[in-house]
């Protein structure tokens, strides 16, 4: 993968349309996008930026998730285009540790790549992309970065580590959750006693 990118961003010049990018990746389609749009949220973002790379993410995840072997982009996002300076500077940023990742992983564990439910994972976790929780976007991308890498790699390990991702960030959302819900409900409670004494 990291071979790849290179290899890529090496030959591009001025802006490259997002259906060339697919292309580039092969048949290792899947696993690259994922890669590549979840990466950016392991770093702080302006706020919306999660959200804009949260809908390529739901895109390609839930075609993974209904079995499809080639990705299929609408038109109207296969023509957008990415700026060739911009993706030099994510190259540049990832690729080292990108390349000491692929190290460690190796084909293993096949049990554990069940492309369809790793898909359905990742949908779940582009949708908490979305959420506007405060850093809340770095576990969701770190479990889809782990798939991803297994889907890569055909690494179980990295496979399971993108499980523990999701259960993690599920249960972030589900506390970050409720504490909203009792704050929103002590705050209503407060102005009711406040108002009718």
């Amino acid at each position: 993968m990291s071979t790849v990118l290179r290899r890529l961003v090496g030959r591009i010049e001025g802006r490259i349309r997002l259906v060339e990018l697919v292309e580039s990746f092969g048949d290792r389609t899947f696993g690259a996008l994922l890669l590549v749009f979840a990466l950016p949220n392991l770093i702080p973002l302006p706020p919306g930026s999660s959200a804009i790379l949260g809908t390529p993410l739901i895109l390609i995840a839930a075609q993974l998730a209904l079995g499809r072997t080639s990705l299929w982009l609408p038109q109207a996002v296969g023509n957008r285009t990415l700026a060739t300076r911009d993706l030099q500077k994510l190259v540049g940023y990832t690729v080292p540790a990108l390349r000491r990742t692929e190290r460690l992983l190796a084909p293993r564990l096949d049990m554990l790549l069940n492309d369809r439910l790793i898909g359905l994972a990742c949908l779940v976790l582009a949708l908490v992309l979305f959420l506007p929780i405060p850093l809340g976007n770095v576990p969701p991308a770190f479990a889809i970065c782990a798939f991803a890498l297994g889907l890569l790699q055909r690494d179980g390990v990295a496979v399971l580590v993108g499980w523990v991702g999701t259960v993690a960030s599920l249960i972030i959302v589900a506390l970050v959750s409720g504490a909203a819900v009792y704050t929103a409900k002590a705050a209503y409670e407060a102005a009711v006693s406040f108002l009718w004494g």
